[in-house]
């Protein structure tokens, strides 16, 4: 069955037991306080401890020893991981029943635990919720109400969108930020570069190349290309930066604007064209109106390649479910009006420009990108 089949047929069903169904609205209920619970078990290095203790285990008050942490704050965030299944008490521990004071029972990692600390994408959805969306999400509904992110003004209230933000906000929040960022787009790229090189275009134009990761990766890739970088000024000031510090500052340039101003063009007659989770950035109509711009730059052979996390095409519920949250972050923080999109309402936002879906390439890296190439249609 195609996947994307599946995830449409689940969203159909409602057969989980009302037993089950009231435990998972008690998390929905509580999810702000479990979230800052985990939130803490790391911060104060109480979860990494549990861990390194292994199979043995760690007793309430040895965790405290270690940690620095008074006994009734390691139990009562230790009580509530147990509820959320982020640890477990070891079975000998329980053996005597002597632990029903909890004083003799030992922490051990959980499964979900150790997804916190070790997995990738979960590190990095953690800390971007925690460090970008976790004040702005309390203002969602009247992000909803008005189409702009409100969440934002707890960064400052000079900024419309968080890309013009993005230069001048605290260094922790910006580090999680473009991680976020960079973790969702970078994977996909080994298997992107072969076959966008497979033509070997001589000018690829890459709009939204934010620190000019996929520019250095492409220059690093094909000796001869030329790339040139169309972002906020904010951000080609980094890239070019990028571009020196990686040797390619020759071969790689910059095109300050914003491509939603009506007085902007893009460089003209690329060989191809680039936009890597860039157009989720902007909502449907803004979409058809940027690429109205890449069509009048474009030749009629010129390749557009969009990189985008589709979430109706992905293989794992997780990545489905961690797209559609990301929507709310586009909604409350980054301009109110943008979202991770289905495959179907991308494309015809492009087509409706004057383009034409030609090749689809689903399930680049781990996190099953899908890069879509359109021509000017004949």
């Amino acid at each position: 069955m195609d996947k994307a089949l599946y995830n449409a047929e689940k969203f159909t069903r409602d057969d989980i037991r009302a037993v089950d169904a009231k435990f998972e609205a008690q998390k929905i209920a509580f999810a702000p306080l479990t979230f800052q619970a985990i939130r803490a078990m790391i911060d104060l290095n109480i979860l990494r401890t549990i861990e390194s203790a292994g199979d043995k285990g760690i007793t309430r008050a040895a965790l405290a020893e270690k940690t620095g942490v008074s006994e009734y704050g390691v139990g009562v965030l230790c009580e509530m991981a147990l509820g959320m299944n982020v640890i477990k008490l070891t079975k000998d521990s329980l053996s005597d029943g002597s632990a029903d004071d909890g004083k003799t029972e030992k922490f051990i990692i959980g499964k979900i635990g150790w997804m916190l600390l070790e997995d990738d994408l979960t590190k990095a959805n953690f800390d971007f919720t925690n460090d970008i969306c976790y004040m702005g999400a309390y203002d969602l509904g009247e992000s909803i109400r008005t189409e702009k992110p409100a969440g934002l003004k707890y960064f400052g209230t000079k900024w419309a969108t968080i890309y013009e933000a993005l230069s001048s906000l605290p260094d922790k929040a910006k580090r999680s930020w473009f991680a976020f960022d960079h973790f969702y787009s970078d994977i996909a790229f080994p298997e992107a570069l072969p076959i966008v090189f497979g033509d070997k275009p001589q000018h690829l134009v890459d709009i939204g190349g934010n620190t000019a990761k996929w520019a250095v990766a492409c220059c690093a890739y094909d000796k001869d290309v030329r790339v040139t970088i169309v972002d906020l000024p904010g951000q080609t000031a980094v890239a070019e930066k990028n571009a020196v510090s990686a040797g390619f500052a020759e071969r790689i340039a910059v095109h300050p604007c914003n491509v939603l101003d009506e007085t902007t063009s893009l460089p003209a007659s690329p060989d191809a064209v680039w936009m890597s989770q860039f157009l989720d950035c902007f909502s449907l109509p803004q979409i058809t109106a940027i690429l109205t711009k890449v069509y009048k730059a474009a030749k009629p052979d010129t390749k557009v390649y969009v990189l985008e996390p589709l979430w109706d095409k992905q293989r794992f519920e997780a990545s489905s479910y961690s797209l559609q949250a990301t929507s709310l972050y586009f909604t409350c923080m980054a301009n109110g009006t943008s979202k991770m999109y289905r495959f179907r309402e991308l494309v015809d936002a492009i087509e409706r420009a004057g383009f034409a879906l030609e090749r689809e390439h689903h399930n680049l890296g781990s996190n099953s990108y899908s890069l879509l190439m359109f021509r000017k249609k004949a």
